[in-house]
């Protein structure tokens, strides 16, 4: 959690030293501008990019840790039977 922390603090300083640059850069307002709307749209996307790849990491592990509950769970089931039947 700690390394995820790091690199959203290390994004947004990075973000906002390009904006920085960029409003500094010795060009006309209109290209600074289209630069600034591209940058955005990009970040934009490697957001929606990282969030779908941790929606779906997230699903894998739901699902596999489901499957080993249910098993544990069937199995226990297995064994309370026979101990049940022994008594």
């Amino acid at each position: 959690m700690k390394a995820m922390r790091y690199w959203a603090v290390f994004t947004l300083g990075l973000a906002a030293g390009a904006v920085v640059a960029l409003c500094y850069a010795p060009q006309t307002g209109e290209k600074t501008r289209r630069q600034l709307r591209r940058n955005w749209d990009d970040a934009s996307d490697k957001v929606k990019d990282f969030s779908e790849d941790v929606t779906d990491q997230a699903e894998k592990i739901y699902k596999r840790s489901r499957k080993q509950v249910d098993t544990v769970v069937d199995q226990a089931s297995k064994v309370a039977q026979k101990v049940a039947n022994l008594v």
